[in-house]
């Protein structure tokens, strides 16, 4: 007769699982998963960075499983056990093991175990992997019935095991307009904060005044549960926009935790602490030096600034696979390749440890110059076949330039460094988001350079004329104006032809804006003749898309074609994609005032194509301008006057109207006020609404013809189509922001007929979008009274 007997503690649910005090919030998808995955592997690890809830989701597995095992759930608790070879015991002790036979600790779990089916919950395994790896595999060797559920800030390592990486809550997104508010708060993130902030003060609620302000500290907090609820008790003291201002000290300001839980994991100093000592030495000095990042890093950038003084340059990939594993950083996949994030709690502490350590200076230093070089090097090749490619890095890098930029200013006597890598990142500023923030890089650079005198004069040439450039495309021409002209005189007594090329080229830009087109093309000739002397095929193919739209303006067609097609051709010879989408453009603005308006749309789709897949909102806007003329043309009154609409969004998001193309906008008000005619006054108006609300993507698709469902989305009003009650559960399921598979994976369906389901629900409700399911099912709500569909 055996020894070794088991009881249920009396105060605790069957099973061995302590009884939940506060609500769960979210992570249905998660939890849908690990389910599924613990249904087919017998080893389930849960990583993740510490407080971002691994414990309280593999709480929430077991209650929801535990009547899958006849033995039940059983959690062992491992995060106050300092003494690995105590392990045997403590998990003999958590499953209330009686024995009395003087065997060791693992003979008598193993014999206990054998022939029961159960679910054993190892939590907080990070300090002692090795020793639960060990123990893990013993016991699921003696006992095929069991299933093991870990929480670890790494894998445990062991074969079979299924890792899930445990990411913070989602946080509201960036994108305008902003959702409802009801929409709002069922994010996870917000939804956390709400509730852990009535439990202290019960009258707390999302309005329209605080929703900002509650937006910005889940942000703030990087969605990080732990985070999240030590902010919300703070709130018994602070007003929300208190507690905002106080974040930038979160450290010191996140102290209050439940006095039940361990000591580490009462303050989020004190957690992250934790995570720093689990760490290698080397591990730890990566972790502080990689902190000198902002928004990310890939692994040259690691290898080129990281390394040095400690870290061998070859041993840094092993050192950031060491760091993801342990869920410092996050890895990120992009179409460029793999990038490594750290959660922006974490990179304040590392930083907080590199100035500790007295090598943050030098990291700085490291830092910018690598940014620097990096600018350099994407000028160089702003014109040829890679030219995609980087602005796809520098725009993924944007945080990194941001921050580089600033050192070089906020260094003494390197003013001349930031004028020059202000000037080499002209492209990126032009065809991303940052027009504005380019423009003040460059402004503050040249008023830096300017009382130090610290660039070269051709540095400051260039970034003079770049700078000329945004302002022409933000119809700031007296700005403009007065940059090329100290341009010119930097050029001319320094004989710099090249400065001279743009000098001109920007120059015939602002004679165009101000009417005078022989001028401009004068001038344009003189840019394009330089270009040629120098061998510079971008300011070449740029002077010959200025040609072909001042030609086409001033009624030479054969010159205006002429000068496209050579640009066409200077584009193709280099695998040039940019510079070739805006000569189509140019060429598609001749081509419809010749009247060939099948040929026109043809070109302006194909470099409408490009321009979408880029993101280049000005080359977009263009595109859609000639599109609504065409169609105006074609007498497609309705469709030209909507495209008229999604056009004022985009033009004040560029930040005028026909930026750096005004001579255009003749085109645009003939067009606009011969619809205003043919439509008459109130149908004209609600067709600029209806495009002015859609939704960027959808008003893309609507530019380039692909008409069906985004002719649907357009319209005043969605289908009134009722929805089977299996759609409604699926719609409900969209509106959290889960993905097919994880639709699939929560309601046991398979992947495809979840997707057939949300294609049906969007046909039915003339949607293109996931994003208006989202708004649909919160209007419902609103409507029944409701938070959800019944």
């Amino acid at each position: 007769m055996t020894a070794v007997t088991a009881s249920t503690c009396r105060g605790r649910p069957s099973g061995g699982l302590p009884a939940e005090v506060t609500s769960f919030v979210g992570r249905r998808h998660e939890v849908a998963e690990v389910k599924q995955l613990l249904s087919a592997s017998r080893v389930v690890t849960l990583t993740g960075v510490g407080g971002v809830g691994k414990t309280r989701l593999a709480l929430r597995v077991g209650v929801e499983v535990r009547r899958a095992f006849r033995d039940g759930v059983w959690l062992v608790e491992l995060g106050a056990l300092d003494c690995p070879a105590m392990l045997d015991q403590v998990v003999t002790e958590a499953l209330e093991i009686r024995d009395h036979t003087g065997d060791p600790p693992m003979r008598v779990l193993t014999r206990f175990l054998r022939d029961k089916q159960l679910l054993l919950i190892l939590d907080n395994c990070e300090h002692m992997v090795g020793e639960c790896a060990v123990l893990a595999e013993a016991l699921l060797k003696a006992a095929p019935d069991l299933r093991v559920l870990a929480t670890s800030r790494q894998a445990l390592g062991i074969a079979g095991e299924q890792a899930v990486s445990v990411a913070p809550l989602p946080l509201p997104g960036r994108e305008e307009p902003r959702p409802p508010l009801d929409a709002l708060v069922r994010q996870d993130a917000v939804r956390l904060f709400v509730e852990r902030a009535r439990a202290v003060l019960p009258s707390f609620e999302i309005t329209e005044d605080n929703r900002d302000v509650v937006t910005r500290i889940v942000r703030r907090l990087d969605g990080l549960p732990l985070g999240i609820e030590l902010a919300a008790v703070r709130l018994r003291a602070l007003s929300a926009e208190e507690l905002l201002q106080r974040l930038d000290d979160r450290f010191r300001l996140l102290t209050a935790g439940s006095r039940a839980v361990l000591p580490r994991h009462q303050t989020l100093r004190a957690l992250i602490d934790w995570s720093y000592t689990l760490c290698l030495d080397h591990e730890r000095l990566l972790w502080q030096r990689a902190s000198v990042f902002a928004g990310g890093l890939d692994l040259e950038a690691a290898e080129a600034v990281c390394s040095g003084d400690g870290i061998a340059r070859e041993d840094v990939i092993d050192l950031v696979i060491g760091l993801v594993d342990k869920s410092v950083l996050m890895r990120e996949g992009h179409p460029g390749g793999v990038r490594y994030r750290m959660l922006e709690t974490l990179r304040q502490y590392g930083r907080q440890r590199l100035a500790d350590s007295g090598a943050e200076t030098e990291l700085q230093a490291r830092h910018r110059r690598y940014y620097r070089d990096l600018a350099a090097r994407a000028r160089a090749e702003v014109f040829g076949p890679h030219q995609v490619a980087w602005f796809g890095r520098l725009q993924r890098e944007h945080h990194n330039l941001r921050a580089a930029l600033d050192s070089w200013l906020s260094t003494p006597a390197q003013t001349g460094a930031a004028l020059g890598m202000a000037g080499d990142l002209l492209y990126h500023w032009i065809t991303s988001y940052y027009l504005g923030e380019g423009r003040d890089w460059l402004r503050r650079a040249l008023s830096a350079d300017a009382a130090s005198r610290g660039a070269p004069e051709p540095v400051r040439g260039r970034a003079l004329w770049a700078a000329s450039w945004l302002a022409v495309i933000q119809a700031d021409i007296p700005a403009a104006t007065a940059m090329l002209e100290e341009a010119r005189r930097l050029g001319e007594g320094a004989g710099d032809e090249a400065v001279l090329a743009y000098v001109a080229l920007f120059s015939g830009m602002v004679a165009m804006c101000e009417g005078r087109t022989p001028a401009a093309i004068e001038l344009y000739r003189d840019a394009l003749a330089r270009h040629r002397r120098t061998g510079d095929p971008a300011g070449i193919a740029l002077s010959l898309i200025r040609l072909t739209l001042a030609h086409s303006f001033s009624g030479d067609s054969s010159r205006a074609v002429a000068a496209g097609e050579e640009s066409l051709s200077v584009c193709e010879a280099h695998g040039d994609a940019w510079h070739k989408a805006y000569t189509m453009m140019a060429l598609g603005v001749e081509v419809w005032r010749q009247g060939d308006l099948a040929r026109a749309t043809e070109l302006e789709t194909e470099s409408l194509t490009f321009n979408r897949v880029m993101g280049d909102r000005l080359g977009a806007g263009l595109n859609i301008e000639v599109l609504a003329w065409i169609a105006a043309g074609q007498g497609r009154s309705q469709r030209a006057a909507r495209l008229l609409g999604v056009l004022e969004g985009m033009w004040t998001s560029v930040g005028a109207p026909l930026s750096g193309y005004g001579h255009l906008i003749r085109y645009h008000e003939e067009c606009r006020a011969a619809l205003r005619e043919e439509l008459g006054e109130t149908a004209f108006e609600a067709a600029l609404r209806r495009g002015a609300r859609m939704p960027t993507e959808e008003a893309l698709a609507y530019a380039l013809g692909e008409e069906g469902r985004a002719e649907q989305a357009g319209r005043e009003e969605p289908a009134a189509a009722p929805l089977t009650r299996r759609e409604k559960e699926i719609a409900e399921l969209v509106a959290q922001g889960l993905t097919n598979k994880e639709i699939a994976a929560s309601l046991v369906i398979a992947q495809r007929t979840a997707e057939g389901h949300v294609e049906h629900i969007m046909t039915k409700l003339g949607f293109t979008s996931r994003a208006q399911i989202a708004v649909w099912v919160g209007e419902q709500a609103r409507a029944d009274g409701q938070d959800g569909l019944s």
